[in-house]
């Protein structure tokens, strides 16, 4: 037993559009090490040998999308945009929001209100407008790096702030501390406590929260593809590739368009799934019995 394709063909009906049917006559074998169409390995090598495919056709693992690329090869491709998105963004916001947070909470007085009110400000709006405003507040025409990198600064903006939120309010029982006071009376600088002391502390729950917020940047990314403000065409993300799902008869007639949410729900599965097991094992507080 092998497994094996049959090859699609189209004919056009008396409405002029294009109908497209499985031509059985035929067996398309699915073999490993076939020769296809050129490309360069790493950049480097020039080969035509692929992993796996057929003889004398192409193979679509996934369909192809309106214009007749391989979806399997998009979704790959947009992987690392959506996934690089996600990671990066929720990295930056990290680094902000704990610094941020361990000062505020660590000073106190009046630098604590100020930032504070910041803070407050920018929970109060809703983040999915923010996020709309922000990128509809630069021109449209940018490149895909231009608005790639957008992208990574406007949710890095949108989610440090909750990050710092709950640092501030650790950092304020950590300087309440002995060791706390030991230091300052032996002379050490404050920002020197707040990186030796205060951050380590709390590295722990910040890192668990960005882990269980990269889903909301990879669908932050999504939601702006998916309306146009986001990545463009050529250029694939998950978010750009659902874009031509939108319509109802496009998904009656293509159902497999939707394949690219369901790598968002499951990458999204993952980070979640990740981030409470580093829970469980970071928590100082849960007692394993053996």
């Amino acid at each position: 037993f092998r497994p094996f394709v049959y090859k699609y063909k189209f004919y056009i009906d008396q409405y002029y559009r294009r109908i497209y049917y499985e031509d059985r006559s035929k067996v398309y074998p699915i073999k490993f090490f076939v020769h296809g169409f050129k490309y360069k390995l790493l950049g480097i090598i020039e080969t035509d040998l692929h992993l796996f495919g057929v003889s004398g056709t192409k193979l679509f693992l996934l369909g192809a999308d309106s214009k007749g690329r391989d979806l399997f090869s998009r979704i790959l491709y947009g992987s690392r945009v959506s996934l690089s998105i996600g990671l990066i963004g929720a990295s930056i916001s990290f680094f902000i929001g704990i610094l941020v947070g361990a000062i505020s909470g660590y000073f106190g007085g009046r630098v604590d209100n100020v930032i504070m009110r910041l803070v407050e400000m920018m929970m109060m709006v809703p983040a999915f407008y923010l996020m709309l405003a922000l990128r509809a507040s630069f021109p449209p025409n940018l490149s895909s790096t231009q608005v790639y990198l957008l992208i990574i600064v406007i949710l890095s903006f949108i989610g440090w702030a909750s990050i710092a939120r709950v640092i501030r309010g650790m950092a304020l029982s950590l300087r309440e501390r002995d060791y706390i006071y030991a230091a300052k009376v032996l002379g050490v600088s404050d920002f020197k406590i707040i990186f030796r002391h205060i951050i380590p502390h709390t590295f722990s729950y910040a890192l668990v929260a960005i882990v269980l917020s990269i889903p909301g940047y990879i669908l932050g990314e999504a939601a702006l593809s998916l309306l146009g403000l986001g990545i463009q065409e050529p250029q694939a993300s998950w978010g750009n590739l659902l874009s031509s799902a939108l319509g109802i008869v496009n998904i009656k007639i293509f159902p497999w368009i939707l394949t690219p949410g369901i790598f968002i729900v499951v990458s999204s599965m993952c980070f979640y799934i990740l981030g409470e097991s580093l829970r469980d094992i970071l928590d100082p507080k849960k007692k394993i019995s053996i």
